[in-house]
């Protein structure tokens, strides 16, 4: 081979490793493109399910604060009582006292209100309970395991359990302990 015909072989497999770059950049543009599109379309599903509004609650194991452990399945015979809260959220403020009214109100007739912080630093979570006096149990939900098998969308929803573990009420946003006992008092009967 002559150093002419070196000279056009050359620049052909330049312009082929083009070419070949040019496709595999097309196809990874068209993966990520794809994948992009497959996590779009699994949001927007989640959104539209809403949260669990009824039928059997979704059962959970809460770590609290004070080194105790909850499992939902078994509370079976209590109305069970869930509120997702979080120590940065200002709608809580506002329904942090009623809660504990309610707490105290029912404690000794087969209500269990649960506290489940949702996305919070342990030490401010801490914090928010010692300000407002929340003695009812509470616990973070580690890796939102809980929050993600109830479906919240925000803080503070509040879940109604009945004593079969069947979910009977939703509230989105802020309660108050009048509208709490409104729904559990029908449920002690």
């Amino acid at each position: 081979m002559n150093n002419e015909q070196a000279a056009a072989v050359a620049p052909q497999s330049e312009i082929k490793n083009q070419k070949s770059k040019i496709v595999l950049g097309w196809i990874a543009a068209w993966v990520v493109l794809f994948g992009l599109l497959a996590l779009v379309a699994v949001k927007l599903y989640q959104v539209t399910l809403g949260p669990v509004s009824t039928g059997g609650a979704p059962d959970f194991t809460l770590s609290t604060f004070d080194g105790g452990s909850l499992t939902l399945s078994k509370l079976r015979g209590q109305v069970v009582v869930v509120n997702f809260w979080a120590s940065w959220c200002i709608p809580c403020e506002l329904e942090a006292a009623e809660l504990e009214a309610f707490y105290r109100a029912n404690k000794d007739r087969g209500v269990l209100l649960i506290g489940v912080d949702y996305v919070d630093t342990e030490t401010e979570a801490r914090r928010y309970l010692l300000r407002y006096g929340i003695s009812y149990p509470n616990g973070p939900d580690l890796g939102t395991r809980i929050s993600q098998a109830y479906r919240i969308k925000g803080v503070p929803e509040t879940y109604i359990i009945d004593q079969n573990g069947q979910l009977v009420r939703t509230i989105i946003g802020p309660t108050t302990q009048a509208a709490l006992q409104a729904i559990v008092e029908p449920l002690l009967k």
